[in-house]
């Protein structure tokens, strides 16, 4: 009798000691989305098995979550604290292509549930040599038969994340998203690095690269940004859809490469206000604009502290853009009575910028009743079919020089101050 029982006890020491998938997982730190049953066959939806993995490497401590070579067919999928996605080369994770896996944001019902999403989460991480694919197609085809004047499409990101913090976006491939690739809202603390975002130009609207909203520390470096809107947009909210008044701050651009899309842009909804920006070492390439900076009446706040160096452009439309027209200038504007949301441009320095093939120069167009000041423009120059357009701007100009084909290297408006030194 007593062998009979030290061999029932052996057996169920055995039995609880066997490694369970999860636990082996959890032992290794890192959780193979295969052992639950992921198909990444790019047919069978894998969205179920996906979450799986990502819930238990949450609920057991792991590291990551592993996605090995294959395709993996995936509807929207949430991110969670302390979990890093790595994607091998030869990974996809294909959105999947069926509008109803998207459902409306109870929070935020101009657009859809993304593909990858997190919402008050911390140390998370999208990772590795793999390729996150939108399959926005369909989202873009709708989006450009829509008829003038009809509700837009509610339309999914390709990442989204909102009330983040400690986020890392590095080596991936994104392509194809059906809106914005990367949507960070009142987060703090992102770095998007050596990652590669595409859409096909033109016929891809609204597919922002980079977008933090009301979003601050950020580090955008050695990306390369080809889309169908703007490279990069900081932005701080829209008052029309209540958006809450918070800023994005303290933000660094620096060694990207920017190709087809609207350049990098702060706004236009600044609601919010926007400071403390640096960028260095950018390359454009047959973008619409370069530095932009856009607002408008009833979209703006404190917008300022920005400093642009070594910049490169070739085959760009409008190198520089500062403007608070963005809704419209009519060519004939009048001084308005300053509000919360008048937009304040001001502490803009721009160094040793180099661009050709442009058709205008700069724009620099602030309001009557908010002039732009503090706008420094230092060894920038620019070969352009069209110089320098300014109106309501105090402006320092040293080593600028711009060679206009028009033979206009500056159309000077009403409150212009320029200091030329």
């Amino acid at each position: 009798m007593q062998g009979s029982n030290r061999r029932r006890v052996s057996l169920l020491l055995l039995a609880v000691l066997a490694p369970t998938p999860m636990l082996h997982a959890a032992a290794r730190s890192v959780i193979d989305a295969k052992s639950y049953g992921a198909q990444a066959d790019g047919r069978a939806k894998d969205t179920a098995a996906l979450q799986r993995a990502i819930d238990d490497c949450a609920r057991l401590h792991c590291r990551a979550v592993l996605l090995p070579p294959g395709v993996y067919l995936s509807g929207p999928l949430e991110l969670r604290s302390h979990v890093h996605l790595q994607l091998q080369a030869g990974a996809t994770l294909l959105g999947s292509p069926d509008r109803q896996d998207y459902p409306v944001r109870a929070d935020a019902p101009w657009r859809r549930v993304a593909l990858l999403h997190a919402d008050h989460a911390e140390d998370i991480a999208i990772e590795g040599a793999g390729t996150i694919d939108g399959q926005g197609q369909g989202w873009w085809q709708r989006q450009l038969q829509r008829v003038r004047g009809t509700p837009e499409d509610k339309r999914p990101m390709l990442v989204d994340l909102t009330h983040c913090r400690r986020i890392r976006i590095e080596g991936v491939q994104l392509i194809n998203s059906p809106q914005y690739n990367i949507f960070a809202v009142l987060c703090d603390g992102l770095i998007v690095r050596r990652v590669t975002i595409r859409n096909p130009g033109r016929g891809a609207p609204n597919t922002d690269g980079i977008d933090p909203l009301s979003t601050s520390h950020v580090l955008l470096e050695q990306d390369t940004i080809d889309t169908g809107d703007d490279n990069v947009a900081i932005k701080s909210g829209l008052v029309e859809r209540n958006d809450p008044n918070v800023p994005s701050r303290f933000i660094t651009i620096r060694n990207c490469h920017l190709r087809n899309g609207h350049g990098l842009s702060i706004g236009s909804e600044t609601a919010g206000g926007v400071q403390h920006v640096r960028v260095e070492n950018v390359d454009f390439d047959g973008t619409r604009q370069g530095i932009r900076i856009k607002s408008a009446r009833g979209r703006g706040n404190d917008i300022g502290d920005f400093r642009y160096r070594h910049i490169t452009m070739h085959h760009v439309e409008t190198p520089v853009q500062i403007t608070m027209y963005y809704t419209g200038y009519t060519g004939q504007e009048v001084a308005m009575p300053v509000t919360e949301h008048t937009p304040r441009f001001h502490s803009i320095r721009i160094e040793d910028l180099q661009a050709d093939g442009a058709t205008n120069a700069v724009q620099a167009m602030g309001l009557p009743e908010s002039p732009i000041t503090g706008l420094v423009l230092r060894h920038v120059h620019i070969a352009a079919q069209h110089g320098m357009v300014a109106r309501y701007v105090h402006a320092t100009m040293d080593d600028v020089v711009i060679d206009a084909t028009d033979q206009k290297p500056l159309v000077e408006g009403p409150g212009v101050t320029l200091e030329r030194r």
